[in-house]
């Protein structure tokens, strides 16, 4: 894995309800969204004012069969405290969206 001093990389999978710690969750169950998006984590760093950049074709390492994209973003502080913000971004952001009817 790559050394970034001044940045971090962030996964869809550190927000995702559906995943266990085991599997790449990084934060509290629930702190974490259902099927978080990369574009939605976008729209959440952006409205903490960071750069970024975005990686639509990155692999994550423990499911390299799905593409999830990842997120460079600038650090200025730990990176386990720019994912707890990031997530409450990410939940604000899922609350406002419509919410779409389960099918069967």
């Amino acid at each position: 894995m790559r050394k970034l001093n001044d940045k971090a990389i962030i996964w869809p999978i550190y927000f995702d309800q559906a995943k266990t710690r085991k599997e790449g969750r990084r934060i509290p169950k629930n702190q974490a969204v259902q099927s978080p998006k990369i574009f939605e984590i976008e729209q959440a760093v952006e409205k903490l004012a960071l750069k970024y950049e975005v990686n639509v074709d990155a692999h994550y390492p423990k499911m390299p069969w799905a593409k999830t994209g990842m997120l460079t973003v600038e650090k200025k502080e730990s990176k386990e405290k720019l994912i707890q913000k990031i997530a409450k971004q990410l939940v604000k952001i899922k609350s406002q969206q419509p919410q779409q009817p389960i099918k069967r």
